[in-house]
């Protein structure tokens, strides 16, 4: 690193660094930029910093919530909290064998947490004293060994960075048990002489960094983001920034929390999740999610064209917990075998989700991420592209064989492959397709291979009437009256008797302090039959696609559908619950083949 001048460290103590030029963005730049994160799809997320020291108990009581939220959620005191500093001396932290689990895994960048919201800088900052070097008996700058540890080994360095939140900064946003009056605190004044002077060393001491990843924009305005991203790009014109700068501003979206959304977006897009349920540090915490669920997910993620953000919350000794190592190394076993269909993939010509598990594509082929494998045979429906061949991504010169039928006239086409009757790999098996030409899918939603009729509220037709939201994930929010409806059009490939399954889901919790509610009655209009579905507050069941939610499945009834052919189905609620403010929060309509 090199040495600073007294004038320059007094630039930046003023927040008066010397000016740079003036940064004009481009599309063609944005572009060139991504390239190498269009090309990662899987990241590490790290959050570590002085709540790994409490991990999840203040004063010997437990604290609910996410750890490293325990200031803001226990209402430390800034000077109780800046005492955890003195005993944060992480000396078991080895910046190699981080690295190293990383590139196990598969993981192409690394996302660290440089100062999250309570203000803490994990690197040696000049700005602030409340920092790693200076604060702590610690006395070394883990960022800079991370960053020659990343150089080693090929892998992008980016930093998180909270912008707005500074629990410690009586100007900042977000601490309201300390600084409680909004009218005394001067957001500019942070703005200017803490975050980007901070922004602008830790662009400026660790060579090139791959992204800044900004965080909770809360009090910043519109010319303020547009600044901030141009300021990181002026420093390091290739570096990325996060959507979470604010205001649309950023090289690319980030989904909410632990979010996958229902169906393939056509923008750049990433998802941070958790390994278990918190990202900084907690000890209790031990709800792990499986090694088949991270495969799952970040085939899924980029099936529908995003990144995998996945966290590891080390101890205060520095440590990452040996769980999230175990099933970062198993994830890593599955990458090193199947890479071929998540690095640099493309996502599924199908815009929605398969309830099997997913697609991805390269220039000429499918590559079918299996998770509940056939006996026998697999069946896609709705691909009209000719196939020339199958074959298991683990066994490339051995085809499969096939077979292909269409019913243009009632929009009905069916890939049938034969497959072995054990699975080549135990989490998720890859199956090729090699086609002809560019992808060709029907644009309607199909009945499954599974002869399941899967309906999210995220491709219902649009309905002038709608009071209610839909949230990525597909889920109704904020539906508290029964004005509105969902109507949706579908194909049915074999038609039966089906039962009507109603799918509700958790979200925010509510003032009750649940994350659900019910009270809810539905009419449900489908293939001539009307039916009537309650939907209490009931058993939750989990969610194998994302576990960070659970669902309540309800049965409204059964009806028979013919086909092949197209048929629709529509839902309009006759009563909501909404006592506690969350409503009806519905994730699908089923229509599962009757036993």
């Amino acid at each position: 690193m090199k040495t600073r001048s007294l004038s320059f460290v007094l630039a930046l103590l003023m927040g008066a660094a010397p000016a740079l030029p003036q940064f004009v963005d481009t599309p063609e730049k944005r572009d060139a930029r991504l390239q190498w994160w269009r090309d990662a799809r899987f990241g590490m997320f790290i959050h570590w910093g002085l709540y790994a020291v409490p991990a999840g108990e203040w004063k010997g009581q437990p604290i609910a919530g996410i750890g490293e939220w325990i200031m803001n959620r226990a209402k430390i005191p800034v000077g109780e909290y800046e005492q955890l500093a003195k005993q944060f001396n992480p000396v078991k932290f080895n910046a190699e064998e981080w690295v190293k689990v990383a590139a196990a895994a598969g993981q192409k960048y690394i996302t660290i947490t440089s100062k999250h919201h309570d203000g803490f800088a994990m690197y040696k900052s000049q700005v602030s004293k409340f920092n790693i070097v200076d604060a702590t008996p610690f006395h070394r700058d883990p960022m800079a060994e991370l960053a020659a540890a990343c150089k080693r080994h090929g892998i992008k360095l980016c930093f998180y960075y909270s912008q707005a939140q500074d629990w410690n900064d009586p100007n900042g946003a977000g601490n309201s048990w300390a600084y409680p009056d909004e009218n005394k605190k001067d957001f500019a004044k942070y703005f200017n002489e803490k975050v980007k002077p901070q922004v602008r060393e830790i662009l400026t001491q660790y060579g090139p960094i791959g992204m800044i990843w900004f965080d909770t924009p809360m009090k910043i305005t519109k010319e303020q983001s547009t600044d901030l991203a141009n300021f990181v790009h002026s420093i390091q014109p290739a570096c990325l920034v996060s959507g979470r700068v604010g205001h649309d501003v950023g090289d690319y979206s980030n989904m909410g929390d632990n979010q996958i959304p229902a169906r393939v977006l056509d923008y750049d897009w990433e998802t941070p999740v958790t390994l278990n349920d918190t990202w900084g540090f907690k000890k209790d915490d031990h709800n792990w999610k499986s090694t088949q669920t991270l495969i799952r997910q970040l085939t899924d993620v980029v099936a529908k064209n995003g990144n995998y953000l996945l966290n590891v919350g080390p101890t205060a000794e520095g440590v990452i917990p040996q769980p999230s190592v175990d099933r970062l190394l198993e994830v890593g076993k599955w990458m090193k075998v199947n890479s071929e269909a998540v690095y640099g993939a493309k996502p599924s010509p199908f815009v929605y989700e398969f309830e099997w598990g997913a697609i991805t594509t390269k220039p000429g082929k499918l590559y079918l991420h299996v998770i509940d494998w056939p006996k026998g045979e697999f069946v896609l429906n709705g691909l009209k592209s000719k196939v020339k061949t199958a074959r298991l991504l683990t066994q490339p010169g051995a085809a499969l064989k096939i077979a292909q039928t269409a019913d243009a006239n009632k929009n009905i086409y069916s890939l049938r492959i034969q497959v072995p009757a054990n699975a080549p790999d135990k989490d998720v098996s890859v199956i090729v397709l090699d086609i002809d030409g560019k992808p060709d899918v029907v644009k309607t939603l199909q009945q499954q291979s599974n002869g399941t009729v899967v309906l999210s509220p995220m491709f219902a037709q649009e309905d002038a009437g709608r009071k209610f939201n839909i949230d990525p994930r597909g889920v109704t929010t904020r539906w508290m009256t029964p004005e509105g409806k969902l109507t949706w059009n579908f194909d049915v490939a074999k038609g039966g008797a089906f039962d009507v399954v109603l799918v509700t889901t958790e979200t925010r919790v509510a003032k009750g302090g649940d994350s659900m509610e019910g009270g809810h009655v539905v009419k449900i209009s489908v293939a001539g039959n009307e039916l009537t579905g309650r939907i209490e507050n009931g058993e939750r069941v989990l969610n194998a696609r994302n576990p960070r939610w659970k669902d309540m499945r309800t049965t409204a009834g059964r009806v028979k559908l013919s086909g092949p052919g197209s048929a629709s189905l529509s839902l309009q609620p006759q009563q909501i619950g909404a006592k506690n403010g969350l409503g009806l929060t519905l994730r699908a309509v089923e229509l599962v083949p009757a036993k």
